[in-house]
């Protein structure tokens, strides 16, 4: 290492910007400066490999994550040593980045390994929005690794203590550079740095960083962290760590908000079973230009139909949406391209689960994939669900194509219904509708479409049309089976979001891209957001005329058509769709269908939003200043202690 020897043999250059400067065109300067340089770069990639090491627990799998071309490893060795080059430069002392920097890179690993042991999840960005669970896992790393819990502490002594000899040393000993030398690594190093900085917005695709392998994998984090590497996968998460408490959050605000006083769960029809279909990607295709599709693929939904869901995303995202549709939260007050399923569920929160679990019904999950997937078996538990039934403990049931079909997971809710005496909510998440959409799924479409469609989209649209007609029939059958039950029973249906049809749209002329913008008009963003929604009752049938509502609103409308109140899901939920009935974070839609543009900008929003958005921070991050008033029962089915 060249640089760490010429810091013991060299004395540091004096003239610095004289004749020096001159000196650094001989040749054997030229080869010193690039010799310096691939030690730089060799350190990086050292540093690396032992992030590696100590985050994966595994050498093995270190030295696995840098040979493997397919995964980003010497891209993050190459912004460390742009990182390395830029801090020699601002502090002038050749290799003083490595002395700084390696602590930064390594404190996270170590910390990540730990928190693996306890918790089995990575280190995210967001963990340090709760400081507090950080403080209480010391404890139980105490008193169930007493050996690892000295041996830290003993460590974190030493490496103060070397660190601040090396730090010290290193400014006395380590090359001086020139003005020459520091030019030029800030000339490389900031303009690289700041195209990579751009890189890592995962919203939006960049062809450049899928050729570097860098795949931001949001919807499973170990994977993420696996593919990527600690670091990048860190990185990539920094965004939705910025959750700041909303400007005059305390708890006067809390206990100034308006409200009348309602019991919990007062009902005037009894205790109805509540079951909630999340239909994957379930839209109505016949909302497509320039096509016909015969027969409908949605008769039943279409008769039944309560109004539309606007969907925050497109193409994907569904827990994003599920997320809104159980807490009664909205999106629209996090983080722009936060996954709360993903970054800040870590304590129980108040949802339809703990509401019907405290009013004495068996709260149950059912989705037949894996439980890691979208962190649900952890989101469902901190939801307050008794029960997720997933692939892992469902029975086996017929696939259509390569998901479980609709109509085998209908099958399987009638069964576990049947089975229970108690009122229950069920939340069921369908799979058979996830795209992508090929020709040959299906052995037989029964749906043609008809229109100047080029063969490909004609062969993807009608695989998606069959599917949407399986779902259709899927909620016929379950509609059929409650109308011969005794007990009444609300069945709510609602699409997630729009299908990812890709050319679809433009060669229908249904959109301009594949993808919808974030931004537009009411009646463009309805074209690209709004999925149908149905709200029946076995005794009283379909609930009409609802409009277009955002998923935070559903726990307001199911509540109320079961015959229950609460100071939050229905008192002040109510109270906000009384006025608004779309809260997106780029769409603010009231009941008369006006929209207000860029209202999240304003420094003034209205006080029922700003109340709103103030007992979601409570909630989620805050001091819960508003449980025992707007979630008593809640409280009481989690009686842990508040943050």
């Amino acid at each position: 290492m060249a640089s760490f020897q010429s810091a013991v043999n060299v004395k540091p250059s004096v003239d610095v910007y004289g004749p020096t400067a001159v000196q650094d065109l001989r040749p054997s300067k030229i080869l010193s400066n690039i010799r310096g340089i691939v030690v730089s770069f060799l350190l990086a990639v050292s540093l690396i490999f032992i992030v590696e090491w100590i985050a994966r627990n595994s050498a093995a799998e270190a030295y696995a994550f840098l040979l493997d071309p397919a995964r980003p490893a010497f891209v993050t060795a190459f912004v460390f040593f742009l990182l390395f080059l830029a801090v020699d430069a601002i502090v002038g002392r050749a290799e003083y980045g490595l002395v700084l920097l390696a602590p930064l890179a390594l404190v996270p690993a170590l910390i990540t390994r730990q928190k693996q042991i306890f918790l089995s999840d990575p280190l995210y960005p967001t963990d340090f929005l709760f400081g507090r669970q950080i403080l209480e896992l010391m404890p139980v790393l105490v008193r169930d690794r007493p050996g690892t819990a000295i041996c830290i502490a003993v460590g974190l002594v030493l490496s103060l203590a070397g660190l601040t000899w090396l730090i010290r040393h290193a400014w006395r000993r380590f090359p001086r550079l020139t003005r020459r030398q520091r030019i030029a690594r800030l000339a490389v190093a900031l303009p690289l740095l700041g195209g990579f900085y751009h890189l890592m917005d995962y919203n939006q695709f960049s062809w450049v960083r899928d050729r570097l392998q860098i795949i931001p994998i949001m919807w499973d984090q170990t994977e993420n962290y696996r593919h990527n590497g600690f670091t990048l996968a860190f990185v990539l998460n920094l965004p939705m760590a910025n959750v700041a408490a909303p400007p005059g959050y305390m708890a006067n605000a809390i206990d100034a908000i308006p409200t009348e006083p309602v019991p919990a769960g007062t009902s005037h029809r009894g205790k109805p079973d509540v079951i909630v279909l999340m239909s994957e990607s379930f839209w109505d295709p016949t909302r497509l230009p320039n096509v016909k599709l015969t027969p409908d693929p949605m008769p039943t939904i279409r008769e039944m139909q309560s109004g539309d869901v606007f969907s925050p995303e497109f193409g994907g995202m569904t827990a994003n949406v599920e997320f809104e549709a159980l807490t009664g939260f909205s999106n629209a007050f996090l983080p722009y391209g936060s996954i709360p399923y993903q970054q800040y569920i870590r304590n129980p929160i108040p949802s339809l689960a703990t509401f019907f679990r405290g009013e004495g019904y068996v709260a149950r999950a059912v989705h037949p994939f894996q439980g890691w997937f979208w962190n649900r078996s952890a989101v469902y538990k901190s939801f307050g669900f008794e029960q997720f039934r997933s692939e892992e403990n469902l029975p086996p049931m017929e696939k259509r194509g390569i998901f479980t079909s609709d109509e085998s997971l209908t099958k399987e809710i009638m069964r576990q219904a049947d089975e229970l005496r108690d009122p229950f909510f069920f939340f069921t998440v369908t799979l058979q509708g996830h795209g992508p959409y090929e020709a040959n799924r299906y052995a037989h479409n029964t749906i043609k479409v008809e229109g100047d469609l080029p063969e490909n989209d004609r062969q993807v649209l009608e695989t998606y049309a069959q599917g949407v007609k399986e779902a259709d029939d899927s909620l016929k059958m379950l509609m059929d089976w409650a109308k011969e039950r005794d007990r009444e029973t609300i069945i709510v249906l609602f699409g997630d979001h729009l299908p990812p049809l890709n050319t679809v749209y433009t060669s229908t002329g249904y959109m301009p891209d594949v993808t919808a913008s974030r931004k537009g008009t009411v009646e463009q963003m309805a074209a690209s957001h709004e999925t149908p929604l149905v709200i029946w009752s076995n005794k009283t049938g379909p609930v009409k005329n609802v409009g277009t509502i955002s998923p935070a609103f559903l726990s307001y409308q199911i509540l109320k058509t079961g015959g229950f109140e609460h100071p939050y899901y229905t008192a002040f939920l109510g109270d906000v769709f009384n006025r608004y009935h779309v809260v997106d974070r780029y769409m603010l839609i009231d009941a008369a269908g006006k929209d207000t543009e860029a209202w999240s900008r304003n420094k003034k929003i209205p006080s029922v939003l700003r109340d709103y958005r103030f007992l979601q921070h409570d909630m989620m991050f805050g001091k819960r200043y508003g449980t025992d008033r707007f979630f008593e029962t809640h409280a009481e089915l989690f009686p842990q202690p508040v943050m």
